[in-house]
């Protein structure tokens, strides 16, 4: 790993001293580097990273998280809840689609409309299975009527996780997307680059920056060198740290960073013959030297995660309220016995098989978890491919462990529910391990009917208490952000979780 990481900085070293600053010949336009393609540029169905923070540029949503987690108006200028069962929401006057057509509430009732009946077949779907009926009474009003209440459903209507598109919209949208967000849709090139411009009828003050262009560029280093170059503007999340560090005497890039709500993780098959086995999930939990790895590859720029919730959620778990797995291989061997798979002649208890995407942190963190598992007794074959593929395999559950990160979702408590409810099943749900455990189920389903937020704390706990217990996902650690960008972008303003959203603001000089 430290040689590969010592080749990397070299390079840029090699860049550095050679001064090879070309200047990006597209003047009117910023250029950001990302690691692959959106999985569907449409919010109902997209749910990558690159889905969410783009989709979020081009799309707008009935509320919006605002830094501190709680809800905004948006495309909903109010809302009320009559009663437990019942949410009413007033529409903004004078919002357009990028086409020209008026947002009203016919638009909002498809949206919703098009998850529930399954004509959008999305992972989100089970977000909006409270609703019974939707109404529209008049242009801008939209009323919800729920079979039961459902607290979480207000936080699944805001900002990454759904967008509102115009009615009559299919499932192939997301191949030309039409929203009312800061920014249109141009074009875009599976792997290679999706670009926007600005949208100047937003009924916001429309963005200073004319034109968008998110260059695909799978590999870490070459990203860097674009960045080094002067051939693209910004890079965020999408460097090692060590590349970070490595840039940060360079005179025509700047350096932003901020705490942030990016959780990487290792998930488990919880079907699977070995791993269903929960002491083999917590023994490999026990193996990994979290802070070790925090100081080596991210220069400890994270924090570490014991939940899926971020740092000053309001329902996070306290400090020694759910299990912690420090790190400790004799306990992980001692686990690796009880769960009867004892070290064999060649020193291997049992191998498994950890996918990636071919993003090099991914790489670099399996290589690790490879050799710290190696010391227990467990054999790991990695397996790397583009991100399409691995995000297929994750998807359909074909997999014994893969890592990956929680961008977004993680900021509210309904998550649980779509990654751990035995109703979450991928491909409906994000529970791609098929864990399930009927206890948490009934607690799940509890919290998000329960109004009030003492005894919904008290039921979030629970549930992370038997997550944390069960292990069926090993939490790494919290990202902080990262953004590095070339000094003609300015007005460059971070927020903790992680989005794209500086660029509504940011400008060229």
């Amino acid at each position: 790993m430290f040689s590969r990481i010592t080749s990397v900085l070299t390079l840029l070293c090699c860049v550095t001293l050679i001064s090879c600053h070309a200047h990006n010949p597209e003047a009117n336009t910023v250029v950001m580097v990302i690691e692959n393609s959106p999985n569907n540029l449409d919010l109902r169905i997209g749910t990558d990273a690159q889905a969410e923070h783009i989709g979020a540029l081009i799309f707008d949503s009935l509320v919006r998280k605002d830094e501190h987690f709680q809800l905004q108006p948006w495309l909903a200028e109010s809302w009320e809840q009559p009663d437990a069962r019942t949410l009413i929401f007033h529409l903004r006057h004078g919002v357009r689609f990028h086409d020209g057509r008026a947002l009203t509430s016919a638009d909002v009732k498809w949206t919703l409309d098009s998850l529930r009946n399954g004509s959008i077949v999305s992972a989100k779907a089970a977000n909006y299975a409270s609703i019974a009926a939707i109404e529209a009474p008049d242009d801008f009003t939209v009323v919800l009527h729920l079979l039961y209440p459902d607290v979480m459903l207000l936080w699944n209507l805001g900002n990454g996780t759904l967008g509102i598109v115009p009615r009559g919209s299919g499932s192939n949208l997301g191949q030309h997307p039409i929203g009312s967000g800061p920014f249109r849709f141009v074009s875009q090139m599976q792997d290679k680059e999706v670009v926007l411009e600005r949208n100047p009828d937003y009924w916001q003050t429309p963005p200073a920056i004319e034109r968008l262009r998110f260059a695909v560029v799978p590999d870490t280093t070459t990203r860097a060198l674009e960045l080094q170059k002067g051939s693209a503007d910004i890079a965020s999340n999408a460097l090692t740290p060590d590349m970070v560090y490595s840039m940060r005497d360079q005179k025509n890039v700047a350096i932003e960073t901020h705490t942030g709500t990016v959780l990487n993780y290792i998930n488990f098959n919880a079907t699977d013959p070995i791993l269903r086995d929960k002491r083999v999930r917590q023994a490999i939990a026990y193996a990994i030297n979290r802070p070790l790895i925090i100081h080596a590859l991210w220069r400890d720029h994270a924090q570490l995660a014991d939940t899926l919730l971020p740092p000053s959620h309001w329902a996070l778990a306290g400090a020694g309220e759910v299990a912690s797995y420090d790190y400790d291989p004799a306990k992980a061997r001692s686990l690796l016995d009880a769960a009867g798979f004892p070290v064999l002649g060649n020193g291997v208890r049992f191998h498994l098989t950890m996918k990636t995407s071919t993003d090099e942190t991914a790489r670099l963190l399996a290589e690790v978890v490879q050799e710290q598992l190696r010391n227990v007794g467990i054999a790991i074959d990695l397996r790397s491919s583009e991100f399409g593929t691995f995000y297929a395999d994750i998807t359909h559950g074909s997999f014994q462990m893969y890592t990956l990160r929680w961008v977004g979702d993680n900021e509210s408590p309904a998550i649980f529910r779509n990654a751990y409810s035995t109703g979450g099943f991928s491909p409906r749900g994000y529970n791609r391990g098929h864990y399930s455990n009927p206890q948490l189920d009934a607690l799940i389903a509890a919290a998000n009917k329960e109004p009030d937020e003492a005894t919904r704390h008290a039921d979030y706990l629970q549930i992370q208490k038997i997550i944390a217990e069960d292990e069926p996902t090993l939490m790494l650690w919290y990202l902080d952000n990262i953004v590095v960008h070339s000094r003609r972008l300015t007005n460059v303003h971070l927020t903790q979780m992680g989005t794209f959203d500086f660029l509504r603001s940011a400008r060229l000089q």
